[in-house]
Formats: C-alpha cells, sequence, structure tokens
C-alpha cells in the first residue's frame, strides 16, 4: 500500500533545495532534477508544493515522471481531501483564443488546405505559430517552395478513359492509400493537446504513412501504440553527438516495426528562423520528448534552438556504412539538394533521398525540391533503369493541392511529404481536421488525374507537364492569392513604447 502524503506536507517542500510536487494524484521528490529539466527549473519551481498536472498533462507522455524518476523519488499518494489545485489563470489573450476557437468555420466549411492553416493562424497561441510557421533568414525559401509548382503548367492527355482513377501507389515496398506520406513536423503539442496522436490515429483509418519525428511532443511508443495493427510507420531521426542514444533509438523503432529510416542531412546547425527567435524563453511546452533527462538546453532563442542542442553537426558520409550496419530498415537521406549528393547517396546503396529544404527552415535562398528533381532526375537516368526500383525519391515543401503531388510524380518522384498543411489541420481540428484533409486530397486527386487523362498513377509522365518556366525565379506568374492571404511578413525589432 502506497504512502499517503498530506498537501500541507507537500507544501513545505517548496524551494529549490527540496521540491516536490504533485502529478495525477502522486507525490514525486524532484530536487535532483531541477538542474536537468530540459524547459528550465524555473517551470518546477513555480509548481513546487503544490499539484502540478494541469502543467504536466498538455506536454508530457503520463509515464513520463514515472520512467525517468527515480523509484526512491515516487513518494507516495497524496490525501485526496487536502488537495489545493492550482487553478490556471485566463489571460485576455487566451480568452479572445477560446472565443475564436468557438467560432471556427465548420469542417464542411473547409474545402482546401490552405483554409487549415488560416484557422490555425488564428487560434494557435503567438508562441506556437512563430515556431510553426517560421522559416529561416528572409523566408525566401519557405515562399519559393509555394511559388515553384505555379511555374509548372499541366499539358493534359484527352479523350482517355478516366472512368476509374486509382492514386494508391507503394512508399519504400509499403502500400499507401495516397502517393503522399505524412511528413515529420516537431511538437505537435503546441498547437493540440493530442499532439502527433492525431496523425497516427488518422493515417490508420486512411492507409497514410506516417513519419514519427525524433523531436515529437509525445513519446515515440505513445505514437506507435496508436497505430492499428498492420499501420505503416517511418521515422525520422536527427542524430545525436552521442551514437549509443542514436543506434538505441534506431534499434527500437525498428522492434517496434517501423519500416523506414528517414536521416535528415540538411541540419548541422538548425537555421535562424527570426519569427521563432523574437518570442524567446521557452517554457515548458517548447521542448521535445528526447529531450527529458538532458541539460545545457538554449532557451533564450525560440524553441528551434531549444529543441536543437544535442543534433551532430559532424554528421558526414563517413557514417552511413554505420547506419547500414545497425539496421536492416531502408535508409533514405531526408534533405539532399544536388545531383551530385543524390548519386552519392544511390552509389552508398541507400534506399532513396528526399529532395527538401527542410520546409525553408535552414539555408534561405536554397531551390525548392521540385525544382531540384529536374537535375537529379536526369543524374540519377545515368546510373540505370529510371524510375528506379531500388532507390526512391520523394519531395517535400509547399505542397498545399493534389495538382503539386501530380507534377512531382510526373518529373519522377516516387512520392511527396507534407508536413506542415497536415499539422495545421489537426491544430485547428484534431484528428477529424487531418481525415479531412486526406478527403480533400482524394477529391482533388480524383478531379486532376480525370482531367489530365491520368488513370494511375504509373500514367504520369514528364510529357503531362511544361517546365519552361521553372528555372525563372522571377516572373509574372499569378499569385496565389490564399497563400498570401496566410502568409505572415517578418517584422523589424520593436520599440518598447511607441511615441
Amino acid at each position: 500500500m502506497s504512502l499517503e502524503v498530506s498537501a500541507q506536507t507537500v507544501a513545505e517542500h517548496a524551494t529549490a533545495s527540496s521540491c516536490w510536487i504533485i502529478v495525477h494524484g502522486k507525490v514525486y521528490d524532484v530536487t535532483d532534477f531541477l538542474p536537468e529539466h530540459p524547459g528550465g527549473s524555473k517551470i518546477i519551481l513555480k509548481y513546487a508544493g503544490v499539484d502540478a498536472t494541469e502543467a504536466y498533462d498538455p506536454i508530457h507522455p503520463p509515464d513520463a515522471i514515472t520512467t525517468h524518476l527515480p523509484k526512491d523519488k515516487h513518494l507516495g499518494v497524496v490525501a485526496p481531501n487536502t488537495v489545493v489545485k492550482v487553478v490556471k489563470e485566463v489571460t485576455a489573450e487566451e480568452k479572445i483564443r477560446q472565443e475564436l476557437m468557438a467560432a471556427r468555420p465548420s469542417l464542411d466549411e473547409i474545402v482546401n488546405l490552405h483554409d487549415f492553416e488560416a484557422v490555425a493562424k488564428a487560434i494557435l497561441p503567438p508562441k506556437a505559430w512563430a515556431y510553426y510557421s517560421s522559416a529561416s533568414d528572409d523566408e525566401i525559401t519557405i515562399r519559393e517552395n509555394r511559388a515553384a509548382y505555379q511555374r509548372i503548367w499541366f499539358r493534359p492527355r484527352v479523350l482517355r478513359d478516366v472512368s476509374v482513377v486509382n492514386w494508391s501507389t507503394t512508399i519504400l515496398g509499403q502500400k499507401s492509400s495516397l502517393p503522399v506520406y505524412i511528413s515529420a513536423t516537431a511538437l505537435g503539442k503546441l498547437g493540440h493537446p493530442d499532439g502527433e496522436l492525431n496523425l497516427a490515429r488518422a493515417a490508420g483509418k486512411h492507409g497514410v504513412i506516417q513519419m514519427i519525428p525524433t523531436l515529437a511532443s509525445c513519446a515515440f511508443d505513445e505514437i506507435v501504440d496508436a497505430a492499428v495493427p498492420g499501420q505503416v510507420q517511418f521515422l525520422q531521426l536527427y542524430v545525436n553527438r552521442d551514437r549509443e542514444i542514436t543506434k538505441k533509438y534506431v534499434q527500437h523503432a525498428e522492434k517496434r516495426g517501423v519500416k523506414g529510416l528517414f536521416i535528415t542531412v540538411d541540419a548541422p546547425q538548425l537555421g535562424r528562423r527570426e519569427k521563432d527567435m523574437r518570442m524567446k524563453l521557452v517554457d515548458e511546452s517548447g521542448v521535445a520528448k528526447v529531450q527529458e533527462n538532458q541539460s545545457g538546453v538554449k532557451k533564450n532563442e525560440g524553441v528551434a534552438r531549444a529543441i536543437s542542442s544535442f543534433i551532430d553537426p559532424s554528421l558526414s558520409w563517413k557514417d552511413i556504412p554505420w547506419f547500414k550496419s545497425i539496421t536492416n530498415m531502408p535508409i533514405v537521406l531526408k534533405g539532399v539538394a544536388t545531383p551530385e549528393d543524390a548519386l552519392m547517396a544511390y552509389d552508398y546503396g541507400l534506399a532513396g533521398i528526399v529532395l527538401s529544404n527542410h520546409g525553408g527552415r535552414q539555408l534561405d535562398t536554397s531551390r525548392s525540391g521540385i525544382e531540384n528533381l529536374i537535375e537529379v532526375a536526369a543524374a540519377l537516368k545515368t546510373r540505370g533503369p529510371w524510375p528506379n526500383p531500388k532507390f526512391e525519391v520523394f519531395v517535400d515543401g509547399g505542397i498545399r493541392r493534389a495538382s503539386d503531388v501530380l507534377k512531382a510524380i510526373a518529373l519522377g518522384a516516387s512520392a511527396v511529404g507534407v508536413g506542415r498543411a497536415f499539422m495545421y489541420s489537426f491544430c485547428a481540428y484534431g484528428q477529424d481536421g487531418v481525415e479531412k484533409a486526406f478527403e480533400i486530397f482524394r477529391d482533388e486527386l480524383q478531379m486532376n488525374m480525370r482531367l489530365l487523362g491520368a488513370r494511375t498513377i504509373d500514367d504520369l509522365t514528364p510529357e503531362m507537364v511544361d517546365i519552361s518556366a521553372l528555372h525563372s525565379h522571377v516572373g509574372i506568374t499569378p499569385p496565389d492569392n490564399l497563400y498570401n492571404n496566410i502568409y505572415q511578413p517578418l517584422t523589424l525589432a520593436q520599440f518598447k513604447n511607441k511615441l
């Protein structure tokens, strides 16, 4: 039987030298953990001696404290009649946000992926929106990612029997109901209490493949446990400086049934994301689960910097054989941008690459994945048959329409990754939003494939698109009004008081 502790006794331990907290009716001594907490000690000390459940729940898996805190620090259960819960003060800003939540358009009124982003922008806390929407430096690449697709024009074929069209495909040998996978995005709980679980549950219902992010808010096993039997999941990997941690993580993922390893290779250092940096002072909600026991996490330069301290900048081609030795999962490099690196990945015997600029969040003025696809496809044709069944090429960044998906596949992509659009869908509407996003993709795929004259994904060919304007980075492309209405321009440093 657990020892019963009164709330009054807990309240006596409310300092840095003796810090007890209550979580889910149990008492824990977290004194020794204060300097190690990824979100810093201040947030724990704020709840020292009282019930911290309300602050704990949105950003931790239920078993995080029981797993990571030594058993001798589990002090017992709190006497139920003595507990006084901390009531979170509702700020004026939060009241407005709640009113906006209540006034959201119904899901029936959501007709495209831009709608999700517009709703998310309105209802997300400023810190969450800044983190999700930000890109590096002048944010030129994030805008180019979208604009590039609009410089590609269709050349549709007619008089083809398109009474039945089929857009299902395989990705790394795994069946997918869409030629789209859910690309990894970090810290889902910044935008919704269920975080990445929204994606896992929706993907399982609809046969879509989810890429689990290293920097998820939810624990890896929690996300895998949310999958249905037979559901396919991939893992996105940021490589840790401590390779033993990386090895254990990768091998654990493989044991849990993950079917593909996507190693991020374009982030030896995270880009300067100024919208996020201006938020500064990250509290505990801006810390990923993999940092649960790490110290030295930067919290004064925005969420992105706070979650990136463990990433290894020494990662290089010489590490590829080691990765191949620790797992049998197909390995894909995420963040390739040139035909030279594409050929090296092929020659190293990897399973594929993702042509990506990290959603415009890394090297600003780098080209879009879809533009790089042209040169990469031409280079890979020199290594053998194309498309090559043993080496798949994926593209992500800027995809908001099924027409974008079809353009990429016509130019040689095996499938495409979509990150922010699915993330905004669950920020706005939870799991139901993600399922609606899948429905929108299906409806648009059916319409566009029929109008293009393609019965299956295999019918899409380079001859169906005109890329003559793709490499022209200035011109008179019609403006994307939906995207432009949502895009939030960068701001300059602000005076404390306006005169």
